[in-house]
């Protein structure tokens, strides 16, 4: 078997990301390990069953990689988090801060709105039409 396991998102701080992602999106935190070089290797995955991607957060170094926080797709949805109760994870995550950058919306493939993260990097919050 493969997949996909890890996508690398560059942040800002550790922390801030993992507090995001873990309280505002309800993902959960996998690893979080100190490496010898002062940085961390973070993962957070968004949970479900079977296995999924996750996300590793890194640390942004140097000028370049701190350019593109919060826009590493160019101003695209990057992100597509899938779920099964569009209406109830809509509402939590309204609840907890987080952008929604429209309504939702009833599309062929499914249940839509675009949000964004807290460094501004778009993604969709979908579910699929059964």
């Amino acid at each position: 078997m493969r997949r996909l396991a890890l996508v690398t998102l560059v942040v800002d701080d550790y922390d801030e990301a993992v507090r995001f992602y873990t309280e505002a999106l309800g993902f959960r935190l996998a690893e979080d390990a100190h490496r010898p070089d002062g940085s961390r290797w973070v993962v957070v995955e968004p949970g479900g069953d079977g296995p999924g991607t996750g996300l590793l957060l890194a640390r942004a170094k140097g000028e370049g990689q701190r350019a593109r926080v919060g826009d590493q797709t160019g101003g695209r949805v990057g992100f597509f988090l899938h779920t099964d109760d569009f209406a109830r994870d809509h509402a939590r995550m309204t609840a907890a801060g987080v952008t929604f950058l429209e309504e939702p919306r009833h599309e062929p493939y499914g249940t839509v709105a675009v949000f964004q993260d807290l460094y501004g990097n778009r993604w969709d919050l979908l579910q699929p039409a059964a």
